[in-house]
């Protein structure tokens, strides 16, 4: 897949002029993760980027858990990061894939032309035995100055006209029992938006590494290519894996419903199916 690179390639491009490295390692579960871990050993020169404080904006009553970050506070980050329109970006996390692929998909978003994924993540390196370093990089602050795409996001509006006129696909990108309606760990109320499909977006790997296109294009195989494509999970981070392999599989009209299931339940009025649709 092109929006993937190896490790060998990254040990073998280290040095490049135009190279940013970019850390996103971080845990639902313990928030101050990332930023630990990062202090503890990175990829030398890497630039970490914290999901909730960098890549989100806060939380309010509506627009999901994770909703996306102000965008000229995020762009000002990347100048800090040393990102212009001629970096070269490869990002990584401990190899899950979906906190990397949510800044893979705001970089794509902003029209970079040069965002990469690091297939393995930091787990991966450590493991090929490649150097690190707790040295804290000071890069040269760009003057980047993009234009978001908007359109590869959906809005509320539009994800609840979807709904009533069943004429675009929505993906639910959450584990099987959270779309069944099954368990809830999280959200207001268990299930899923009506009329929407169940395709993990766990199976976009295998053993911390992104499977090959041939497979990608096995799990899309039922879909239409031609039609619009709606994908979501819990709060719009975990949806991002299945929309980098929608795409890599040939899929052109796809679109992520940022606010995802945790803005369409903090509606009260808003119906939700459980089971198979």
């Amino acid at each position: 897949m092109n929006e993937i690179k190896s490790i060998e390639w990254l040990k073998n491009h280290f040095r490049d002029e135009h190279l940013v490295v970019i850390d996103c390692r971080f845990s639902l579960g313990d928030p101050d993760y990332g930023r630990r871990v990062y202090e503890e050993g990175h990829i030398p020169e890497a630039i970490f980027f914290d999901l909730e404080k960098d890549l989100s904006n806060p939380p309010q009553q509506h627009g999901g858990r994770h909703p996306l970050p102000d965008l000229h506070r995020f762009i000002e980050k990347c100048q800090a990061a040393g990102i212009d329109d001629q970096s070269t970006i490869v990002v990584y996390d401990d190899g899950e894939g979906s906190f990397a692929s949510r800044f893979w998909w705001l970089l794509t978003f902003l029209n970079h032309p040069h965002v990469y994924i690091l297939d393995g993540g930091y787990t991966g390196w450590k493991e090929a035995q490649l150097p690190t370093t707790t040295d804290i990089p000071s890069p040269v602050k760009t003057n980047y100055r993009p234009e978001p795409n908007d359109e590869m996001i959906v809005s509320y509006e539009d994800v609840k006209q979807a709904v009533a006129k069943k004429d675009r696909i929505l993906i639910d990108s959450r584990a099987k029992n959270r779309y069944l309606g099954i368990v809830e760990p999280i959200d207001r109320v268990p299930g899923h938006i009506p009329g929407a499909i169940n395709i993990e977006w766990t199976d976009s790997l295998k053993n911390g590494l992104w499977q090959p296109l041939e497979k990608q294009q096995e799990r899309f195989q039922l879909l239409d290519k031609n039609e619009e494509i709606i994908v979501y999970c819990g709060s719009g981070v975990t949806a991002t894996p299945n929309f980098l392999a929608l795409k890599a599989a040939g899929f052109r009209n796809v679109k992520l419903y940022p606010g995802s299931y945790s803005d369409w339940v903090s509606y009260e009025e808003n119906p939700v199916e459980k089971g198979e649709s």
